[in-house]
């Protein structure tokens, strides 16, 4: 039996140690910077390149805690004022790059990939850093640049041609919330209202997941009405290949129902003048796949009988950074046991204390087996291993849970404490 160690370690993850809260009104106006950036490189060597600065019309990301991060991501954006250098604005995030450098492609050729990101627009010269990080938690790339708000040739966007949105749910409160917005893919003008159904289908799903039905109202949600040429979205295994508004495709990284799309530039372009932080792109097509990255966005497919867990499920990786919780082959592997996983609910033991330890009874053997009693597969939280896309090494907090299939109605208590962590951060 392995022992276990109930202290919680409660783990601050913040860019310094600071005795004071940052003052939003000090250090920036009501507006958005917005970074692109190209990741590039391959297995061997990355690389980062700021791409074009633009400007847009409001901010509407978190105004408190600016020199936190809830969760620390495969990567960080940090915002530091020019003539102190302290930290006045950080994020953390994840990207397809990243994740294609665990592939075997990146070991024969290197590729480039578009990024962008959001902070707040700052009323003085600020020095940003953008960091990324392999799976043992090194820095294996950084850049750091300057950015002169007056800067003419920052872009102006979000001030005319703004994409037609509709607002399906209105926070009590909209400065101190979480903004979503679903962005149509694969949906032409005439097929908008098909768009909106399935964006009401899948807000109420979410809304029927703790710890998202009892917080419901700190989100505020639009539904972005992007049209598309063609309808439906490509499916490259079959030859197919259409004109639509995100350029989304099936067989990401050779892998079938591995859903999303690479043309973030554009995506971020479709919510210029949108009320947006976190994305959610419904694609219309009736062949099962998706994809959530962290703090980037969350696609799903609509017409199909597993829509509602799918949607729920990739959110819980794209808002919540939550990890996969089954095996996958066993192949490229992400998670070392020398190294804790940053997704709360993953572990490989390498400090137990800072993940669920303390919410296991004293009476569950570690690691658990498995039990055929369907009361206990959400509930009965212990030590199961097999997640992370491996079979061996990488252990999960329940039997079953949202984020290993789509037959289980909700997520386990330890995903659930993370997620409620996680609004509680960008809301309180």
């Amino acid at each position: 039996m392995m022992r276990r160690v109930f202290t919680l370690a409660i783990v601050v993850l913040a860019a310094v140690a600071t005795s004071w809260a940052v003052d939003f009104d000090q250090y920036f106006t009501d507006a958005t910077l917005r970074l692109d950036y190209a990741f590039a490189g391959d297995v061997n060597k990355q690389e980062i390149y700021l791409d074009q600065l633009s400007q847009l019309p409001r901010w509407w990301g978190r105004r408190t805690r600016l020199d936190e991060v809830p969760a620390a991501g495969d990567g960080t954006i940090t915002v530091r004022d020019h003539k102190s250098g302290k930290v006045i604005y950080t994020h953390s995030f994840s990207s397809l790059f990243q994740e294609w450098i665990s592939t075997a492609e990146a070991k024969q050729v290197r590729k480039s990939m578009e990024n962008v990101f959001l902070v707040p627009m700052p009323r003085d010269t600020v020095d940003i850093t953008i960091e990324l990080r392999d799976p043992h938690h090194r820095t294996t790339s950084s850049l750091t640049h300057q950015v002169v708000p007056s800067d003419i040739l920052i872009a102006h966007r979000g001030e005319r041609g703004v994409t037609p949105y509709v607002t399906l749910q209105q926070a009590a409160d909209t400065l101190h919330c979480i903004h979503i917005a679903y962005v149509a893919e694969g949906y032409t003008q005439a097929e908008m209202p098909q768009f909106m159904e399935h964006c009401r289908e899948a807000m109420e799903a979410l809304f029927n997941h703790e710890p998202f039905k009892s917080l419901r109202g700190r989100f505020n949600i639009v539904a972005v009405q992007s049209a598309s040429h063609d309808s439906g979205v490509s499916d490259p295994g079959a030859g197919i290949w259409l004109d639509t508004a995100l350029g989304s495709h099936f067989d990401t990284f050779y892998s079938k129902r591995y859903l999303t799309t690479l043309h973030l530039k554009q995506l971020h372009n479709v919510l210029a003048g949108v009320p947006y932080e976190h994305i959610i792109i419904l694609a219309n097509t009736e062949h099962y796949g998706g994809g959530g990255i962290y703090n980037s966005y969350n696609l799903t497919y609509t017409r199909g009988k597993h829509f509602r867990p799918v949607v729920v499920h990739e959110f819980g990786h794209s808002f919540a950074g939550l990890g996969d919780e089954y095996p996958y082959g066993d192949d490229d592997p992400r998670y070392f046991s020398d190294v804790e996983p940053w997704e709360a609910n993953l572990t490989t033991m390498a400090n137990f204390s800072s993940k669920w330890a303390d919410m296991i009874d004293e009476s569950t053997p570690c690691p658990t087996p498995e039990s055929k009693d369907s009361t206990l597969l959400t509930r009965r939280v212990g030590l199961f291993e097999g997640g992370g896309y491996l079979s061996k090494g990488v252990y999960r907090p329940v039997q079953n849970c949202r984020m290993r299939t789509n037959e289980v109605p909700e997520f386990c208590p330890v995903c659930q404490r993370a997620i409620r962590r996680l609004i509680e951060f960008y809301t309180d």
